[in-house]
Order: C-alpha cells, then structure tokens, then sequence
C-alpha cells in the first residue's frame, strides 16, 4: 500500500505501522539536538540548491522563534571571474538577511581534471579548508555548507583522513552539508545522510516534436525517495529572486504546495522570511488536509484540494506574472490519481517562453509530463540518519 506525506522528510521519517509504511508528520515528530552530517553527490542538478534550501528554512525558523542562526557558506573551485547558477540565490539571501551569512570562495572558474591541477589549486583548497576548519571549531555557525568539496577530494587536493577528522569531530550542534560530484568513501561511511542526485535525460525520437528550452524558461522535476525535492525548490525561488535584483527586474515567485495540510512545516517560516525580505515578489498556498493520503483510500475533500490548487496553478502559469512557479508534491498528487495528467501537460505545453515551472515529489508512475522536462533529477537515498531512529530537525529536514 503507498502512501504520500508532505516535506522532504518524507523521504526517510518512515515509521512502521499495521497500515503499510507512514511518514511522521510535522507537527508530530520530535525534534534532534545533534547536529548531523549531509553529503549531497551525484550527476544531477540540485545539489548547492538542496544546501541552499536548507539555509533559508534554518534562518526563516531562527527569525520565526527568535534562534540564533549564522551560516557560513565556503564554495570550493568556484573562484571569480565565472557566474554560476547559485551566484544569485546567495545574493538574495546576504541582501534579505545580513549579518546572518558569511560567504568565502576559492579556486579558480576553470574546469580541470587531476593531471592539470596546479599548486595554485592546491593552495586555494587549503585555504578554503583552513578556514572551514577554523568556522568548524569555533561553534559560531549553526549551519556549514561545504559546496564542491566532494569534487576537491576527489581530485586529490586536501588530505581526505585530516577532513574526516575534523567533520567527525564537529561540535554536537552543528549542522555540516558537503555538496559535489565524487564524494569519497571514507566521508560517506562517516555521513548520517548521503543523497545522491541522478539524472535522468530527456527521451528523443525522430517523430518528436521540438520544444524549446531556455535557461530562464526550463521545466524542472525534482524526484525519487532521497532528501532533497522541496529544499531544492526552496533554492530555486532564492535564484529567482536574486536574479531579478542583479537585473533590476522584479522576478514575481509563486509556490503552491499539494499534500500540506495542518501547521508544523518550517518551509512556512523561510517562505515567510522571504516575503518579509521581498515584500510582493513571494506568493504561497498550501493545500490539502493534515493526515496521509493512502491510495485506495483517498477521500472527497482530497481531490476538491487538489483540483483547487491545479486552477490557482494553471491559471498562474498562463499569466506570465511570475517568472518562477513552484508546484511542490506535484508527483505524488498526480500518482495518487487525484489530478489528471492531461491538462499539466496542456498548461506546460503552452507556458509563456519566460516562466520557469519547478515540479517536485516522489512518484511510482512517472505522468507524461516528465517528457517535457530539460531538467529530471532523482534524488536516490542512500543512507539516512531517521532509518538508524534519529529524530528529525525542524528547519533542517522540514
């Protein structure tokens, strides 16, 4: 029997129940102190926006319940001279909310494999590693996100036993989330959580018709059983507010959320944390009633939801008023049969050539909209620190 449950923590707060497997609700679930491990890899897209995702939703708490958060993001092999996709999530994020992120880069914008690395390399890993260390040790930051240091390891740069020494000896609160392609072995035997991000391409046929792709323009599905889906959509309306304030444009977001019902999920405090920052450029409707929804089992009120939040959604869509629509627990409504499929892949179709639709969720049955998509990525669990009965964080798993 499947069951579909709201937030990312659905992915691994699983519970055992006499009905099949269950997800622990929000507002039900107590809460860890121990700060745990991340480790974000794979091909895919969205693993600096599932860290950056994390980011909003522990500042948005910490504003919300008046916590002390800092967050320290040190980006590895991301040095100047190259934009890259996060530049402006973190921009919206330092202009929302200063003094509350620390931002250091290095390395340099080039790609390079092992055989073409410099001294150069190897000095700015170092420094970037220092100073991680140091931030680390102090217990300063709530947060820690060591973007691409998977690839710097993998590469050889820094010495891979000194790094999973000092993660492992990391003050009890502190959260640490290492993102980039080739995590190493010995950091993934010491991770509470690996989540691998895998793409999926695009399927082509000589009787396909042609549906163009920008990069402001995409369809963007964010799938699987691992962490990751709705904390990189969280990421993605950062960009999109920090891209229209490098191009003095308002870039309007829109997040509609299916299968979120009840109170507890602190995607509402970093979303309100963003409207506060941005007034007029976030809008929000939850949908859906508090309890799992059980195929076979699904009840009246499920669907009339569902079909309300599809009006508010295809209408938005057609507008062209928001440059970015985040349709998050899309799949699993759509699995769950209480959307057809038809009339998404109509309002994707036809979408005006600016807007950008972000899908996420987990599903059995991939619907035909998934063709459509320049974007797949599953997020694939591989190791989860609530299967080893670690309780789940707020602001941090949901």
């Amino acid at each position: 029997m499947d069951a579909t449950r709201s937030s990312d923590a659905s992915g691994a707060g699983r519970r055992r129940s006499n009905r099949g497997i269950g997800i622990v609700t929000a507002a039900g679930s107590r809460e860890r102190s121990l700060g745990q491990l991340h480790v974000y890899d794979g091909d895919g897209k969205g693993k600096s926006q599932a860290a950056l995702g994390v980011v909003l939703r522990t500042i948005g708490l910490g504003i919300c319940e008046q916590r002390r958060t800092r967050v320290l993001l040190l980006r590895f092999l991301k040095g100047p001279g190259r934009a890259y996709d996060e530049d402006a999530a973190i921009e919206a994020l330092q202009q929302g909310f200063p003094h509350l992120i620390d931002q250091v880069r290095t390395g340099r914008a080039d790609y390079f494999n092992a055989e073409e690395a410099t001294r150069f390399d190897q000095q700015e890993a170092q420094r970037g590693w220092d100073i991680a260390r140091g931030a680390i040790a102090s217990a300063l930051y709530s947060v820690v996100v060591l973007d691409e240091l998977n690839p710097v390891l993998d590469l050889g740069l820094l010495e891979i036993d000194d790094v999973v020494q000092s993660l492992s000896s990391r003050p009890e609160g502190m959260e640490i989330i290492v993102t980039g392609r080739g995590a190493p072995g010995p950091l993934i035997q010491i991770a509470d959580l690996h989540s691998e991000m895998r793409a999926h391409r695009r399927p082509s046929s000589d009787n396909e018709p042609e549906v163009p792709f920008t990069t402001q323009g995409a369809i963007e599905i964010y799938t699987g059983e691992g962490k990751g889906k709705s904390t990189s959509a969280l990421g993605k309306a950062l960009q999109a507010i920090g891209r229209g304030i490098s191009q003095d444009k308002s870039h309007r977001v829109l997040i509609l959320q299916w299968l979120k019902g009840g109170s507890g999920y602190t995607e509402d405090a970093a979303i309100a944390a963003l409207r506060e920052s941005y007034p007029h450029l976030v809008d929000h409707l939850r949908s859906g009633r508090d309890a799992i929804v059980w195929r076979g089992q699904q009840q009246p009120i499920d669907y009339v939801e569902a079909e309300r939040a599809w009006e508010i959604a295809r209408a938005a869509i057609a507008s062209g008023l928001y440059k970015t629509v985040i349709l998050d627990e899309l799949n699993p409504t759509v699995d769950l049969e209480l959307l057809p499929v038809e009339p998404i892949v109509q309002a994707l179709l036809r979408k005006p050539a600016e807007t950008e639709v972000i899908i996420t969720g987990r599903c059995k049955h991939p619907p035909a909209y998934f063709d459509l998509a320049s974007v797949h990525s599953e997020m694939v669990c591989h190791k989860h620190y609530a299967e080893q009965g670690v309780d789940l964080k707020r602001g941090v798993d949901y």
